[in-house]
């Protein structure tokens, strides 16, 4: 179900820690209904990109418009307003150990709505049933495989119903008939739902498969050295790295 429109838009953004820029003047927009990845090596940058997208971090500098809400200068309530918008699943599922995958779906629900209980009942199930997980609601987080706490993480990201979610290497640790399965998820749930897609990982597999359009960050640049489509990236002969990066090669002329 694609749409048309801009979902996110990132304008000048410096970003890092203690004042200390990891990304500069970095700027991209994020299509309504498309799966948009972001990638590059270890330290590049992408999981503090990630972080500040989803609003764990303030920019040193620069906005993060989400759904024509400016993020980054958003605070208070208003904030939280914005944040309701985005759903979030965390490599690690982040699923809370105590309660079943049921409950972890019902949790947002409960915190952040007035729906009756019957409802939440309803909205968890349908959450449940989109993820391929109906028969696994009331299993503990810890009877679920790796594959499963992803999906679950997923239909807890969805529960309140989100145009946007963010997805954190949602293919780590994952064998390849999992991680093949969940790609498969994803693109469905974007297609069919017209759900926007953030996903931050280095899995050459899963990018081929799920991407629209990626963005490639590299730490020595700060910041963004190549964006278009799989194909585009892995054919671009302008830049070695990107094009090592997407054909698994190595410069021979590095040493």
């Amino acid at each position: 179900m694609k749409q048309t429109g801009t979902a996110i838009r990132v304008e000048n953004l410096y970003a890092g820690y203690d004042n200390t820029p990891i990304i500069e003047n970095v700027s991209f927009e994020v299509f309504k209904g498309e799966v948009f990845v972001i990638l590059g090596g270890s330290g590049c940058g992408k999981s503090t990109l990630f972080k500040h997208m989803i609003g764990l971090l303030p920019p040193i500098s620069g906005d993060i418009i989400i759904l024509d809400e400016n993020l980054s200068s958003a605070t208070g309530k208003h904030k939280n307003l914005i944040l309701q918008k985005i759903g979030v699943a965390f490599q690690s599922g982040a699923l809370f150990g105590s309660m079943t995958v049921m409950e972890n779906i019902q949790l947002p629900l409960k915190e952040f709505t007035q729906l009756s209980e019957s409802s939440i009942d309803d909205i968890a199930w349908l959450k449940l049933k989109l993820v391929g997980l109906e028969k696994n609601a009331f299993l503990m987080p810890s009877e679920l495989s790796g594959g499963m706490k992803k999906r679950a993480a997923l239909a807890r990201a969805m529960a309140l119903d989100p145009s946007i979610i963010f997805l954190d290497e949602p293919s780590a640790g994952l064998d390849p008939i999992t991680s093949a399965e969940l790609d498969h998820l994803i693109t469905d749930l974007a297609s069919s739902l017209g759900i926007t897609f953030v996903v931050v990982t280095h899995e050459l597999a899963s990018i081929g498969t799920i991407s629209d359009r990626i963005i490639m960050l590299e730490k020595n640049a700060k910041g963004i050295i190549a964006a278009g489509t799989s194909e585009q990236l892995k054919k671009d002969l302008s830049n070695p790295y990107v094009y090592n990066f997407f054909n698994r090669t190595i410069d021979k002329g590095e040493k």
